[in-house]
């Protein structure tokens, strides 16, 4: 899937976008488990990086790019533009559950 270019910025200077196929919107919802959110809030208290949390964001990231490059494919692009990527916490209070979305739009550029 690396033939796929992904952009995070909607004009690319010097490159031509010669049409474009259609928005990609992904999402990748994860719940996460309790002991991770013990360690996390006493790191809330103390200090410190979450390196488990780090890791999941890090396994959905590489995940929704993916996903977005094999859409982009499905539409017969060979780029996305626009590419931005959220992590957003759902769920009721209580639950953990973390998700990653990304949008961009598929094109073919030159």
């Amino acid at each position: 899937m690396d033939d796929i270019q992904i952009f995070t910025t909607p004009i690319l200077d010097g490159i031509k976008i010669t049409q474009y196929k259609g928005m990609i919107i992904v999402r990748n919802v994860r719940a996460l488990n309790i002991v991770r959110d013990v360690f996390t809030r006493f790191r809330d208290i103390f200090g410190g990086r979450s390196g488990a949390y780090q890791e999941v964001m890090k396994q959905m990231q590489d995940d929704v790019i993916a996903e977005a490059k094999q859409e982009a494919r499905r539409l017969g692009a060979n780029a996305i533009v626009g590419f931005s990527l959220d992590y957003d916490n759902v769920g009721a209070k209580g639950k953990s559950l973390l998700m990653a979305s990304a949008k961009g739009t598929a094109v073919i550029i030159e």
